[in-house]
């Protein structure tokens, strides 16, 4: 076919180019072939359109061998077969549009044009080659490839995305970009990238260093592409304050707490090792929320986090806190760390610098009790419980024990003078005393405490809903909270003690409704005796002082006035600070995780802790590197509004073997779940040098004929097999039969 049928047969498939024309091609005048003519704009400045020593013309050259150009002044002229007349019109309205942008031209945009254009895409190559991603010290980044642009696009669209192709085709690369830009226009508030350390694992004992100098070479490719899109100054800073986290992917799963610890469930404290996937945990906002994930740790070193009212929990190095300071606090924000990089920070002097949030009211089961609540907080508040056949004895303010008459039913209230003593008489003078009928009950609660040091909370109380639980704390208060004292802008409430367990217990209520609770003791031996008309008086027991900070709209009193003079000066914000991180030896350790909007959940002493990754952008780089179970567990730690990229090339598989890349199978399972998108990249989305693209390819050939080869022979395996049969079979003078032949 000569060069006007090549013409003629791609112009049946090709739109008819602007500008064209039938004239006599210069070197031919035989053959009658079409010509471009197109005329650049003269605020375009040619060069940019021709390249440096026409190097681009060169290239388009190059590309359309059928085609012969000329260019004088501004006027371009193309003369060769109509449908490569065609694509050079649409190119020539590429690279214009691309340099009206701003943005130069070089050899791979030409090219990758062309080659856009011979695919007949949706896409415009304009719209590719001038998408900018983030833009750092003058360089912009932008995908080079209709297939990087989808890649890109894919992040934009869905949560998880696998980017899966040769080396040199930018899967981490522009990943790293999405990321960096996310984090700038704070659609996240962390990046976590991280690799599969193959060797570095338990095998690194031997090398010598740190633990980061020794992982550091692993995530080193990590390194350098964050620099290349982050200034260097910021860089130190923001991952300094956990912006930034570039790991192994075996710490992705290293929030870890001891399995002894203990976490809140509905139905109180259990030990966090017995918890198991769809258990029901108590999240921040004081609800239920389910365990959906459970992952043992091993072995490791733990510190114990203390806070200034005396809770304690202990958990790892990289166990996750959601903690903010002063400033944080001004700006309306709160940020989530690590422990080890809560250590530098805790103090600055004098003062704490690391508030944690606490948890609001918590609902436990709510379930009967047998005597009011607010009436039992009175009498145990009275510390004299009324366990005989009459509540003689307990003496009440009268406005309390009008309460009492009302609230223990069929019991009656007496009182003597001033005092409002509490007794109970069916009858009057002469007639016989009838049983209390709370007296009972309160023996089975109390179990005979009478004695100032016994008195406790029933469980019934301890773990039932947040209205029972406040009304019981309001009864301990109305009846002996201590005087309600304006402290610089805030009220104290007090409620003292001789009861250890009775301490224990209102300090349990106050932190389970989202209060605070200090208990300084007072000891008894050493203490300066009081003084009674004549007397000196010792103490006999110890004392404790329970501080108390209750949440707004949780008022701890109902009696008048000491409700007035709580609401006239208000009861401040209860807070918890950070008093001290210490290590605290190694133990065995697990990590789970909830369904909680925050990823949050509560731990020892009601210390609210996190667990997973929320609004972050993860990149997991390598990914062809992970086991099944590894790829499971890093999925699994997606976070609410935060985005993961996988990346990796499934023909560089680095596993010990026997090991299946997680990779490999991951389509298989995840293939048709929503949200989650599998980008393919080739060796035409290579940009790197030019070799690489054709190293891939060469190798990609290698590979087909390999498998070919080992077909071919597995067949002339089977087939060389059934003749040795088939000859045995004569030379036995038996036929051979189906099975013989396989």
């Amino acid at each position: 076919m000569n060069d006007a049928d090549a013409g003629a047969a791609d112009s049946a498939s090709a739109p008819d180019p602007t500008f064209v024309s039938e004239r006599m091609a210069p070197d031919d005048e035989s053959a009658a072939l079409p010509l471009l003519e197109r005329a650049i704009p003269p605020a375009i400045d040619m060069v940019s359109i021709l390249g440096p020593r026409d190097e681009l013309l060169r290239t388009m050259e190059r590309q359309f061998p059928l085609v012969e150009a000329h260019v004088r002044g501004n006027e371009m002229t193309f003369t060769g077969p109509r449908g490569e007349l065609g694509i050079i019109d649409g190119l020539v309205d590429e690279l214009l549009t691309i340099v009206e942008t701003g943005q130069p031209l070089n050899r791979d945009a030409v090219e990758r044009s062309i080659s856009m254009l011979r695919s007949r895409t949706a896409e415009r190559p304009a719209d590719v080659l001038t998408m900018n991603i983030v833009s750092s010290r003058g360089r912009t980044i932008r995908p080079k490839t209709l297939n990087q642009k989808r890649y890109v696009d894919a992040i934009d669209q869905h949560t998880i995305v696998f980017g899966i192709g040769p080396a040199g085709t930018g899967k981490t690369y522009l990943a790293m970009a999405k990321a960096v830009a996310a984090l700038q226009a704070k659609q996240v508030n962390r990046i976590i990238l991280t690799r599969p350390a193959v060797e570095a694992g338990e095998r690194l004992g031997y090398l010598p260093g740190t633990l980061n100098e020794k992982i550091d070479p692993y995530l080193r490719p990590l390194y350098d592409a964050l620099h290349d899109m982050v200034s260097p100054e910021t860089i130190p800073r923001l991952m300094a304050s956990g912006t930034i986290e570039v790991a192994p992917l075996a710490y992705m799963r290293g929030r870890a707490q001891p399995v002894d610890s203990q976490v809140l469930t509905p139905e109180g404290f259990r030990d966090f090792g017995s918890l198991r996937v769809g258990d029901l945990v108590v999240g921040a906002d004081g609800l239920p929320t389910p365990v959906i994930g459970v992952y043992p740790q091993g072995r490791k070193e733990v510190y114990r986090l203390t806070t200034q009212d005396g809770a304690s929990t202990l958990c790892c190095g990289e166990h996750l806190w959601t903690v903010r300071t002063p400033e944080d606090q001004r700006k309306g924000r709160w940020r989530t760390l690590e422990t080890k990089d809560l250590l530098e920070h805790v103090r600055q002097g004098a003062t704490r610098q690391l508030e944690l949030p606490i948890v609001r009211p918590v609902e436990f089961v709510p379930s009967e009790v047998p005597i009011d609540a607010y009436a039992l907080g009175l009498l145990l508040g009275d510390r004299r419980l009324p366990t005989r056949t009459t509540a003689s004895g307990a003496r009440v303010d009268h406005e309390l024990a009008e309460v009492l008459d009302e609230r223990l039913v069929a019991a009656r209230v007496a009182r003597a003078g001033d005092d409002g003593i509490v007794g109970n008489e069916a009858g009057g003078r002469g007639r016989p005393r009838a049983a209390d009928p709370a007296s009972p009950i309160l023996r089975a609660l109390a179990r005979g405490g009478t004695r100032p040091t016994s008195p406790f909370v029933p469980a019934t109380y301890l773990k039932n809903s947040a209205a029972v639980r406040l009304s019981l704390v309001q009864g301990l208060l109305d009846s002996d909270g201590g005087q309600v004292t304006p402290d610089r802008r805030c009220c104290g409430v007090q409620y003292t003690t001789t009861s250890p367990r009775l301490r224990d217990d209102v300090t349990f209520l106050v932190r389970s409704l989202g209060g605070v609770a200090f208990s300084p003791a007072r000891l008894g031996q050493g203490r300066w005796p009081g003084v009674t008309p004549g007397l000196a008086a010792g103490y006999r027991q110890d004392a404790y002082v329970v501080d108390i900070r209750l949440p707004a709209g949780l008022p701890p009193f109902r009696q008048g006035r000491k409700l007035a003079a709580y609401d006239r000066a208000t009861g401040g914000r209860p807070m918890r600070h950070i008093e001290s991180i210490e290590p605290a030896g190694s133990r065995e350790t697990m990590c789970i995780q909830v369904a909680a909007e925050d990823s949050l959940y509560v731990t020892d002493d009601f210390l609210v802790t996190h667990n997973s990754l929320n609004d972050a952008f993860i990149v997991l780089d390598e990914a062809q590197n992970t086991s099944s179970e590894q790829m499971k567990m890093f999925l699994t730690r997606l976070g609410f509004g935060s985005k993961m990229v996988v990346t990796g090339d499934v023909t560089q598989v680095d596993l010990p073997g026997g090991t299946r890349s997680g990779l490999l199978i991951v389509r298989d399972i995840l293939g048709d779940v929503e949200d989650i998108h599998f980008a393919e990249l080739t060796s035409q989305d290579v940009v790197r040098h030019r070799l690489v693209s054709a190293i891939v390819d060469a190798y990609e050939r290698d590979d087909v004929r390999t498998q070919r080869r080992a077909r071919r022979a597995a067949k002339d395996a089977a087939t060389e097999a059934a003749s040795g049969r088939k000859r045995a079979g004569r030379h036995t003078g038996r036929g051979v039969s189906r099975e013989d032949l396989g």
